[in-house]
């Protein structure tokens, strides 16, 4: 064995004994993958990957993501032996209450960490979007001679993350959009949680990403530091495909009892086990957390490369913004998450005479106004756009610059090119999510995503990493109740708002009308760090008269009173959201002329209204009215929140059925007759309604 191969096989064990030593002293963790994978993870941090630990956000830098995110100890490792700002004594608590290490990566708590990761194929979806954010920008903003925008995604991922249906999804999109930015180490064990990859899987996975449009590879021994490096360097060279190495590794390498075991895969190898290891690797020591001065140079070496580097691309960018000023102040705003100046005057305004416009209709305007205010919009659907009405008109089709025989001018206007705003998602609703969540964790990026709002289950997994890592990603939801009509219960929405406003940090938005959907627009585009879900109707909806009822920045509220009564205090509250908005104002329009005094309340938003201040509820939903009546064509559960304990849901609580959405709403009893029949019933026997 040569020097250098001594070194590297000291570094390599110096990763794999921090891991050991960590989930040890946890008495919690995964220490088979990091053992099993600890020299691809040296290979590609310090021959291949770009980044400065002094400065984890240096725009230009490699992304890497730890798609197998139960080894998070192996990603520590590497942060701390690099020179991020992660101290040992983090290392040591592994796993504890406020500490920088749990138990799987999560963004914005531990430098240098991308994206959560440990739902497998999450991280391996989102690396596709990270090199999507890259490509784009790279089209949009290099000028020959001047490449700002030049970086690799790289990802190491498992046996689980490539069973895992997101992955196939994201790995057909990536090879067919021909990222050949994209990198992924697959770490092939053959093992996981509960047995043998064998009694599971048996597909042929290079063959399956070849079909994919992938370059494949494979290295047969996960040790060879060489190997790895070869094939790293091979993938660099094909820029036309994603690129898969497949890594055969033994998972547990090093442990006398317990390598090429499934118990290995999740559970701490004993203090015996340990000191086993430790004589089998040869390791130097039996302390705890020992990083032999050699090693710990060679990592160090990072700090420096990456201060070269950074100090580097700051001399060519100076370069560039010299030459390209407009371009060079684009891309800063971008970054910076900035819409152009006075954008929000730029959004349309409905008047009634415009006539009746659905929600998700007057979405699609206002998103069009928005492509020109804010130059990092980009989004797209799952094979809707048509429908959601969420295709930017000339922004061109985020595709590969040269698709041979086929019509280059694209479906938006502005023909097909990486530079292309609009993306085509395919059928694939769960690595779109996913997917978007790459996009703005990389930057420079506000990705909007779209499907029917039924088919949001398909996105929840996402939903709520996005929320874990605090991503401004916009869904828009359309189609959002039983009005769908014919199409029936397959595509009618019930749970599904309801389900949405369980998510921690997600704001969710339903608005009544055509302005309150410009009012929850410029919400979406103010947000920095919260996903916002838009819900918005296919049928057309009345605009109301602003000038007779509240003006729709009430929306910003949560809740607002957007009609009252006379009196001073109302007999009854009408609550309603979306399309029932203007179901509600019939309402009150019938029963005023009964002599009964009504306020109606829109409440597109849950989450903002909970988060007034108490004297403003409090104005809106007076305790002292027990007569409340909540107005929603979805799920009643959570109204009560609402409604109060003597008052009533009107919605529905089981499932659609095929008809004209007319019919099928009034059926329902989303009617004016039937909601002044619940209302009467209230204040006279001040009782819940079934």
């Amino acid at each position: 064995m040569g020097e250098q191969e001594k070194l590297d096989n000291l570094c390599i064990n110096t990763i794999r004994f921090l891991s050991i030593d960590a989930i040890q002293q946890a008495n919690s963790g995964h220490p088979g993958m990091p053992m099993g994978a600890a020299a691809m993870g040296y290979t590609l941090w310090t021959r291949f990957l770009k980044h400065n630990p002094a400065n984890p956000l240096w725009f230009d830098r490699d992304r890497f993501v730890l798609s197998a995110g139960h080894g998070s100890m192996l990603l520590y490792a590497l942060l701390h032996l690099t020179g991020y700002d992660l101290p040992l004594e983090e290392v040591r608590n592994f796993r504890q209450w406020g500490s920088l290490t749990p138990g799987h990566p999560e963004r914005l708590h531990t430098p240098g960490v991308e994206v959560t990761t440990g739902p497998l194929g999450q991280g391996f979806a989102n690396g596709v979007g990270m090199a999507m954010a890259e490509r784009h920008l790279a089209a949009r903003f290099n000028r020959e001679g001047h490449e700002i925008i030049d970086h690799y995604t790289y990802s190491i991922c498992s046996d689980g993350d490539i069973m895992e249906g997101v992955a196939a999804e994201a790995a057909s999109l990536a090879g067919h959009l021909r990222l050949g930015k994209l990198i992924y180490l697959y770490d092939a064990n053959e093992i996981s949680l509960a047995a043998a990859t064998s009694l599971t899987f048996t597909e042929d996975v290079p063959r399956r990403f070849d079909a994919y449009g992938w370059h494949t590879q494979v290295v047969e021994d996960g040790n060879d530091v060489a190997a790895i490096s070869t094939a790293i360097e091979a993938a660099k060279q094909v820029t036309d495909k994603p690129s898969l190495i497949m890594v055969r590794t033994h998972i547990g390498f090093g442990s006398p009892n317990m390598q090429d075991t499934f118990d290995v895969h999740g559970k701490p190898l004993g203090k015996d086990e340990v000191k086993a290891t430790r004589a089998n690797l040869g390791w130097p020591s039996d302390e705890e957390f020992f990083v032999p001065e050699e090693a710990r140079k060679v990592f160090h070496n990072e700090l420096s490369k990456g201060k070269l580097a950074e100090e580097a691309w700051n001399k060519r960018f100076e370069v560039y913004r010299q030459k390209f000023p407009e371009a060079a102040a684009e891309l800063l705003g971008m970054m910076r998450g900035e819409p152009v100046e006075g954008w929000r005057s730029a959004l349309p305004r409905f008047r009634p005479e415009d006539g009746k416009v659905a929600t998700r209709s007057a979405s699609g305007k206002i998103i069009n106004a928005l492509a020109k205010q804010v130059p990092a919009l980009i989004g797209g659907a799952a094979d809707l756009g048509p429908s959601t009405k969420t295709t930017m008109k000339d922004m061109g089709d985020f595709e590969p610059p040269a698709l041979a025989g086929t019509d280059t001018q694209g479906s938006a206007g502005g023909g097909w090119s990486w530079a292309g705003r609009n993306i085509h998602f395919g059928v694939r609703e769960h690595a779109m999510g996913s997917i978007a969540n790459g996009m703005a964790a990389h930057g420079g990026m506000r990705p909007y995503v779209s499907t029917f709002l039924m088919f949001s289950d398909y996105l929840r997994p996402t939903l709520r990493l996005a929320g874990l890592m605090k991503l401004p990603v916009i869904y828009v939801f359309t189609h959002d109740s039983v009005a769908v009509g014919e199409d029936g219960p397959t595509h009618q929405p019930i749970e599904h708002v309801a389900s949405l406003r369980a998510i921690p940090e997600l704001l969710v938005l339903r608005p009544g009308d055509a302005n309150e959907t410009a009012v929850a627009w410029e919400l979406a585009i103010e947000s920095k760090e919260q996903p916002v879900a838009l819900i918005l109707t296919r049928q057309d909806l009345p605009i109301p008269d602003r000038g007779e009822v509240a003006d729709a920045e009430g929306v910003r509220r949560g809740a607002y009173i957007l009609k009252d009564c006379d009196e001073e205090t109302p007999d009854l509250i009408l609550i309603a959201s979306g399309s029932e908005v203007a179901l509600a104002l019939e309402s009150q329009q019938k029963l005023a002329a009964e002599g009964i005094a009504v306020r109606v309340v829109s409440m597109p938003s849950w989450e903002l209204f909970a988060a007034q201040a108490e004297d403003y509820r409090e104005s809106v939903l007076p305790k002292r009215v027990k007569a409340r009546l909540s107005i929603e064509a979805g799920s009643t559960l959570g109204w009560e929140r609402w409604v109060g304990s003597e008052g009533a849901a009107l919605g529905i609580d089981r499932f659609g059925t095929s008809a004209p959405g007319d019919q099928v709403l009034h059926e329902y009893g989303f009617n004016v007759d039937n909601v002044c029949l619940h209302a009467k019933r209230l204040l006279k026997e001040k009782v819940t309604v079934k």
